[in-house]
C-alpha cells in the first residue's frame, strides 16, 4: 500500500509540474507581439487628371447628291481626293439645263421690251410687275438646275465614299459622294456629372492615339452640352483637334487626358490595402495604441505608390505595412525600430 501512495504522489508530482510549463509556455505565446512598420495617412494636393475614350470624328460631314433623279454625265474625283470649298466634283447631264436657259434668255429679252414701255407709260405697273414676277421664277429656276447639274464641294474636305459611276442613273436611294472636313477633327467624351462645374470651353487636353504610341495631340473643349444625361449621370463635351498635318483621320480610336485642376487628397500606401478573399472590399489595419485595428476603406485611384483614400481614413492616422498575413483584428503589435 506503501508503494502505491508513493507513486501516485510522484505521478501527481509530474502531473502538477507539466501543467505548470503549459501554462508559461501559453502565457509567453500570449505575451509574443508581431514586429511591423507603419506609415502615415497624408493628405496631399493631387493633379485631378482624367482619362476618357472616344472616337474620331469629322468635323463636318456633306451628302454630295442632287435633288432630282438624273444621269450622271462625269464625276471627276476619287475616294481619297482632297478637295477645297467651290471645286467642281460631278458634271450630271445638263439637257434640261439647256432649255431652261433658251427659256431664261427670251424671258429677259421680253421684259426689257416691256421695261422701256413702261417707262414712256405703254403698259401698267401691273403688267410689268407681272413680267418681272416671271422673270424671276425664271431665274431661281435655272440657278436650282445649275446647281443641281454642276455638284461643287461645299467645304475643304477629303473624298470618303463615291457609290455611283459615270453614266449611273442617279436614283437619289444614296448620296453620290461623301465629303468630310478633316481639318479639324472632333471628339465627343462622356464626363461624369460631378466634373459639370469644372470643364469649361476652351480648356486644352492631351489626346494619345493607339495608332501614334507615344505622340500627344492638343485639342480644345469645343462644346460643353448644357444637360445631364439621366439615365448616365454624364454630360456631353466636345473637343476639337486642328489636325493641319491631316495624321488624325475619323474612326481612329483616342484618350483624352482632361486636367480638372488640384485638390487635397488622402493617401495611403499600396502595400497596406488588402483585398477580402470572396468580395471587392479592401481593408487595412490601423495601428492604435499597441493593437491591430481592422478598418475598412474605399481607395480611389493609383498614384504611383499609394491609392487616394475615399473614406475609413483620417490624415494622420497610421496604417500598418508590414506581416500583415499574421494579422487579425486586435492582435498585439510592436512598432519595430527604424
Amino acid at each position: 500500500m506503501n508503494n502505491y501512495r508513493l507513486v501516485s504522489l510522484i505521478t501527481a508530482v509530474i502531473l502538477l509540474t507539466g501543467c505548470g510549463l503549459k501554462a508559461d509556455k501559453q502565457q509567453d505565446v500570449a505575451q509574443e507581439k508581431i514586429v511591423v512598420k507603419t506609415a502615415a495617412v497624408i493628405l496631399q494636393e493631387v493633379p485631378r487628371i482624367n482619362e476618357f475614350t472616344a472616337t474620331v470624328q469629322a468635323n463636318i460631314i456633306n451628302n454630295i447628291a442632287p435633288q432630282m433623279a438624273a444621269r450622271i454625265k462625269k464625276i471627276y474625283v476619287e475616294v481619297g481626293d482632297f478637295v477645297t470649298k467651290g471645286q467642281k466634283l460631278v458634271q450630271m447631264d445638263d439637257n434640261n439645263l439647256e432649255q431652261i436657259r433658251t427659256q431664261l434668255e427670251n424671258m429677259e429679252i421680253s421684259f426689257r421690251r416691256v421695261d422701256e414701255l413702261y417707262k414712256v407709260g405703254g403698259v401698267s405697273l401691273s403688267e410689268w410687275d407681272a413680267q418681272k414676277t416671271r422673270l424671276e421664277v425664271m431665274r431661281t429656276q435655272y440657278d436650282n438646275l445649275v446647281e443641281n447639274t454642276q455638284l461643287v464641294s461645299p467645304i475643304d474636305g477629303v473624298i470618303t465614299a463615291r457609290r455611283y459611276d459615270n453614266g449611273d442613273l442617279f436614283g437619289m436611294s444614296m448620296p453620290l459622294l461623301v465629303v468630310e472636313q478633316i481639318s479639324p477633327v472632333k471628339l465627343l467624351v462622356h464626363v461624369s456629372e460631378s466634373f459639370f462645374t469644372k470643364i469649361r470651353k476652351g480648356m486644352e487636353v492631351d489626346i494619345r492615339l493607339d495608332v501614334y504610341p507615344g505622340e500627344v495631340f492638343k485639342g480644345r473643349v469645343s462644346i460643353v452640352y448644357p444637360t445631364i444625361t439621366a439615365a448616365t449621370r454624364t454630360f456631353p463635351v466636345e473637343i476639337v483637334i486642328p489636325n493641319t498635318n491631316r495624321k488624325v483621320r475619323p474612326g481612329m480610336f483616342a484618350r483624352v487626358a482632361i486636367d480638372f485642376g488640384a485638390e487635397p487628397c488622402l493617401l495611403v500606401p499600396d502595400q497596406s490595402i488588402i483585398k477580402q478573399q470572396g468580395s471587392g472590399e479592401r481593408y487595412v489595419y490601423v495601428y492604435k495604441d499597441g493593437k491591430a485595428e481592422y478598418r475598412l476603406v474605399e481607395p480611389g485611384r493609383r498614384l504611383d505608390s499609394f491609392y487616394e483614400c475615399l473614406s475609413g481614413l483620417e490624415e494622420g492616422e497610421l496604417v500598418i505595412t508590414t506581416g500583415l498575413n499574421r494579422l487579425t483584428n486586435g492582435a498585439d503589435v510592436e512598432l519595430a525600430n527604424e
